[in-house]
């Protein structure tokens, strides 16, 4: 990872995010975050540059990476912040998540699970009261279908390189319920060949309660984070759309790293 941009709006949800963050990438050689606030009137400006200053120097005292505050001026947070991650060809994008309240209470959450459907970058989200330790261990759910072409593992590892970690792939479909059948094994080849410097385990899960199903699996294998590939109506809507799974997003202290097909 060379560039990780970090949103913040002075919320905590935000500030959580970016203490995340520096924490996170301290140690990486050559990545620069940059501290991000979109403001809407001119008479703000200042305001915004001194907070985000006295952000930088909370946070140099808790690690050490390369920071610039950036305050710019707009009215669509999400296509800012979009434009920007464009512009500096951003590896990551570090945001919190609102909790159980509503999650119109913060822009930041408000936009978090927007930003993931722009398809610009990885978006690496951090529930709230989330405290940073070691990757040590990352979960990868994958439908084991057209592996080649439906797993992005090139951003992926670009993330995943800086930490070394164990790599657990969960298989998240329900119809090799009974028997793994040859397909399976042959896509499963694939992932292993894709992933080798990450040695990963394999896992098959039926897909029933797959919020609750995740969440037992991460405890008892001291997961650190979970990463979902991100199709249209599939797995990650299930997890971050439907009320009734929303557990995962909201209440979990794992960290959730979204990914585009």
């Amino acid at each position: 990872m060379k560039t990780v941009i970090v949103p913040v709006d002075f919320s905590e949800t935000s500030l959580n995010a970016a203490r995340y963050a520096m924490k996170m990438l301290t140690g990486h050689y050559g990545v620069h975050m940059f501290l991000h606030h979109v403001y809407e009137k001119t008479s703000q400006a200042s305001e915004a540059t001194q907070r985000l200053e006295s952000l930088k120097e909370e946070l140099m005292t808790i690690g050490i990476v390369k920071i610039t505050p950036l305050a710019e001026q707009g009215s669509d947070f999400k296509a800012v912040l979009e434009k920007l991650a464009r512009l500096r060809q951003a590896d990551l994008i570090i945001m919190g998540i609102t909790g159980r309240t509503s999650i119109g209470q913060t822009i930041i959450g408000s936009n978090t699970l927007k930003m993931v459907e722009q398809k610009v970058c990885p978006v690496l989200i951090i529930p709230p009261d989330c405290t940073y330790s070691d990757v040590k261990n990352v979960l990868l759910t994958s439908s084991f279908k057209n592996i080649s072409d439906s797993t992005p593992f090139v951003p992926i590892k670009k993330v995943l390189k800086p930490f070394h970690p164990g790599l657990h792939i969960m298989n998240v479909d329900s119809e090799h319920y009974i028997a793994i059948t040859e397909e399976y094994q042959a896509e499963q080849v694939k992932l292993k060949e894709m992933f080798s410097e990450f040695n990963p385990d394999f896992y098959f899960l039926s897909l029933h309660d797959i919020d609750e199903a995740i969440n037992q699996f991460a405890n008892d294998k001291k997961i650190d984070l979970i990463i979902l590939i991100h199709k249209e109506q599939t797995l990650f809507s299930k997890l971050f759309v439907k009320s009734h799974t929303k557990k995962l997003a909201y209440e979990s202290n794992i960290p959730v790293l979204a990914v585009h097909e």
